[in-house]
């Protein structure tokens, strides 16, 4: 199996964990949003020490060095990178949240936060990255599936919310491109334990300027907290950092952008929600969009030829 291909099922998993953390985020969306991404994160925070040090221990064991940064220059890499993406994941998820909040839809807020699959190959052009045909063919039949899939209704005026929730879109590009900037240059648990610490202060720090945390309600939302900061943050988005190696963002980005299946499919298999023929059409589109961006076309031309 190749590292592509071995990157490419970790994203898989972390947009199936993603995808099925959707129940518990709705459970936990009576808490206000900054004390809710809060107690997830330093959840996550507190999941991913012992596990930097499992890591470290696994690789002692294996006679391989272990992650831990060895110069102060490797440090401050270390730090500037948890600071940015952790930085860019807040602001994200604050965005999210709050446009959820203005407006409850989450079959447009699903479409218009994975706008990321789209905004990540435009904004590397900008960096350089030019994206393939196939590429390119991939991202327009994603985004049509992603519309069957979440916007059952139309768009309706745009309203406040959705400028909120396509702020949200951009800033996951850009972390997305951050994860895939510093990700090969350092070990990957650590970068994700310093970007969950930096969130967790972050959203410390806006849950008690704008509201008012009190420790029955972390009581009260502890299952949603729980599962959100140990799956959804602290094992998810490791697996993004550790899956983006060796990876174009692009095609990392349409991989992800399958929460939105594994969301309406939880649903269907869990919740028994009813998936139309138009929601069914468009799982199948995004699917079909990821196995396209990743078929060896080219090389099955060059051969050919």
């Amino acid at each position: 199996m190749t590292n592509q291909t071995k990157n490419s099922m970790l994203l898989m998993l972390c947009a199936l964990i993603w995808g099925t953390a959707f129940v518990a985020q709705s459970a936990g969306s009576g808490m206000g949003a900054f004390s809710f991404l809060a107690g997830r994160s330093w959840m996550a925070v507190l999941v991913l020490i012992p596990t930097v040090k499992a890591f470290d221990a696994l690789h002692h064991r294996q006679g391989r060095p272990d992650g831990k940064p060895k110069t102060a220059a490797e440090r401050k890499l270390l730090l500037k990178a948890g600071l940015v993406c952790g930085t860019l994941l807040f602001l994200a998820s604050a965005a999210q949240q709050l446009g959820i909040t203005l407006d409850p839809s989450t079959a447009k807020a699903g479409f218009l936060t994975a706008m990321y699959v789209v905004l990540v190959p435009v904004f590397g052009l900008f960096l350089g990255r030019k994206g393939s045909a196939q590429l390119w063919v991939s991202m327009a039949i994603a985004v049509v599936g992603l519309y069957l899939l979440c916007m059952k209704d139309g768009f309706g005026s745009i309203q406040s919310s959705d400028w909120l929730l396509l702020l949200c879109a951009v800033l996951f590009s850009f972390q997305i491109m951050a994860v895939d900037h510093f990700s090969p240059q350092m070990d990957g648990v650590r970068l994700s334990l310093v970007e969950f610490f930096v969130v967790s202060v972050e959203s410390t720090v806006a849950a008690l300027l704008f509201e008012q945390p009190a420790m029955a309600e972390f009581v009260t939302y502890a299952g949603p907290i729980l599962y959100c900061g140990v799956m959804s943050s602290g094992v998810a988005y490791t697996l993004q950092i550790l899956g983006q190696r060796d990876l174009n963002p692009a095609v990392a980005s349409l991989i992800m952008c399958l929460e939105s299946v594994f969301s309406a499919l939880g649903g269907w298999l869990l919740l028994h929600q009813n998936l139309s023929f138009r929601e069914s059409t468009g799982c199948v589109l995004l699917f079909a969009a990821v196995v396209l961006a990743q078929l060896p076309l080219g090389r099955l031309m060059r051969s050919k030829a």
